[in-house]
């Protein structure tokens, strides 16, 4: 493997996941949070701060924050985060991103105070109420994925299984892959390429509050499989690596409808993307999840 790896979590990495989250909360059935998580929180924030994460979109400025979110100096607090980005001029910015990416906002003054106004008000109102589990359970995650890394001589499999199945594939200029686990936008994963470095924000897969002792993610895996063409996916992929339009035409269905498929199976933990850069080139079977999910339903019914 041509570049290194290493696990990282701190509080502010949060603080945009969780935001990142609600922004994307349209599609909160395909996150582990409950829609209560989202009135509850839309309760909590004031009406003029919910207009505007109305009008907020995840685009290639709000990339950008997650660089600058890295490149902030270590064990930074949100609020000292904040601070920091606050004391940065416009040159400072185009400075510290050009390293990374020629991709730059086009206004940086305009891009600063935005951000600025919508982590200040989002932490203020939401990320510094919640409950310290989260930071706690994060940091543990991270703690126990790096004592594995510094053990591990299989690189490629410590990844996949840290990420629930994602490979990276070796790109020019990569020096770096950056694992940092999340919570709030479980099961999703986040993936930003920055050439000498490539950010994955991944789930977790931990849970607070809790009813049940079967956990979400295992139940996923179960209902992954409860679909007859999810199970010709698996069955195709037994032939080796296939691209998405492969899958489409072997299953002879729109794109849409497979696209939703594969997302399921993705999340159950049953295959395997490979991602060159920010992109999804192939995909292939983790045979070995099919085990996984027997023993897990083993345990949970007999045990």
């Amino acid at each position: 493997m041509d570049y290194r790896v290493d696990v990282t979590f701190e509080p502010r990495y949060e603080l945009l996941s969780s935001l990142h989250t609600m922004i994307c909360r349209k599609s909160h059935k395909k996150i582990d949070l409950s829609p209560a998580w989202v009135k509850d929180t839309l309760n909590r924030i004031t009406p003029d701060f919910s207009s505007t994460l109305n009008d907020m979109d995840v685009d290639s400025d709000w990339k950008i924050t997650y660089l600058l979110a890295y490149l902030c100096p270590e064990e930074a607090s949100p609020e000292e985060f904040l601070a920091w980005l606050e004391e940065k001029t416009p040159g400072d910015l185009y400075e510290l991103i050009a390293v990374y990416s020629q991709q730059f906002p086009k206004d940086m003054g305009q891009y600063r105070s935005r951000t600025l106004f919508m982590l200040s008000n989002w932490h203020e109102q939401y990320f510094r109420k919640q409950s310290p589990e989260v930071i706690e359970g994060l940091r543990s995650e991270a703690q126990t994925r790096a004592a594995e890394l510094a053990r591990q001589t299989e690189l490629s499999a410590f990844i996949e299984k840290t990420t629930n199945g994602l490979t990276f594939l070796p790109k020019e200029g990569l020096e770096k892959l950056v694992l940092v686990p999340q919570y709030h936008f479980q099961p999703m994963n986040i993936i930003y390429h920055f050439g000498r470095i490539t950010l994955c924000h991944y789930s977790a897969r931990f849970y607070l509050g809790d009813e049940t002792d079967f956990p979400p993610h295992d139940y996923r895996m179960i209902r992954a499989l409860a679909e007859q063409s999810r199970l010709k996916i698996l069955r195709f992929l037994s032939g080796g690596p296939r691209t998405f339009t492969e899958i489409v035409r072997h299953l002879q269905i729109s794109k849409g409808i497979t696209h939703d498929h594969v997302s399921k199976l993705r999340s159950g933990g049953f295959i395997r993307a490979h991602v060159d850069g920010e992109t999804i080139s192939e995909y292939s079977l983790r045979p070995e999840m099919l085990d996984v999910m027997h023993q897990k339903l083993v345990d949970y019914i007999v045990n």
